[in-house]
């Protein structure tokens, strides 16, 4: 049952909602994993990881509430609940206890790629089914870009 009428038809709704649903839970588990590493992270170059991570956070939050309220826009109602974050979240997440800052912006470069790779799909997904959505999965895409540069950068030189 939905308590608000789509403007899409429904096989456009079905394609949208499943796209921003399953950004949904990735926004909320980058959340996740930021805040578990900003607590966690030891190391030389801790304050400038530390407030990155905040960004991401920050970012990924915001993100989180425009998606879901697109979705409820469209008449699908978000699914933003922690077993359904848990069951269905497929990035790369942190291990237990302390990370080193080596070791953190590796991961989040890492959980931030794989983002981007399943928000792309989405975009091509949503292209024909709902271009509003589509747009907003195209920005969301760039600014993660932008947040995995940062962290790669904090890498440089490279090794590997």
């Amino acid at each position: 049952m939905t308590v608000v009428k789509s403007t899409l038809p429904e096989p456009a709704r079905r394609v949208t909602g499943e796209a921003l649903q399953e950004t949904l839970v990735d926004l909320l588990g980058l959340s996740l994993i930021g805040k578990q590493a900003h607590w966690n992270i030891i190391g030389p170059r801790f304050r400038s990881i530390h407030l990155q991570l905040d960004e991401l956070v920050a970012t990924a939050r915001s993100y989180a509430d425009t998606v879901a309220e697109r979705a409820a826009a469209l008449g699908v109602a978000p699914d933003g609940r922690p077993e359904t974050v848990a069951s269905a979240f497929g990035l790369p997440g942190t291990k237990e206890g302390w990370l080193r800052d080596t070791e953190v912006v590796e991961l989040m470069a890492e959980s931030l790629e794989a983002a981007i790779g399943r928000l792309r799909k989405r975009i091509e997904a949503t292209e024909k089914a709902d271009p509003v959505t589509q747009d907003l999965l195209i920005g969301l895409t760039a600014e993660l870009e932008k947040q995995r540069w940062m962290f790669e950068a904090e890498n440089w030189p490279h090794e590997g």
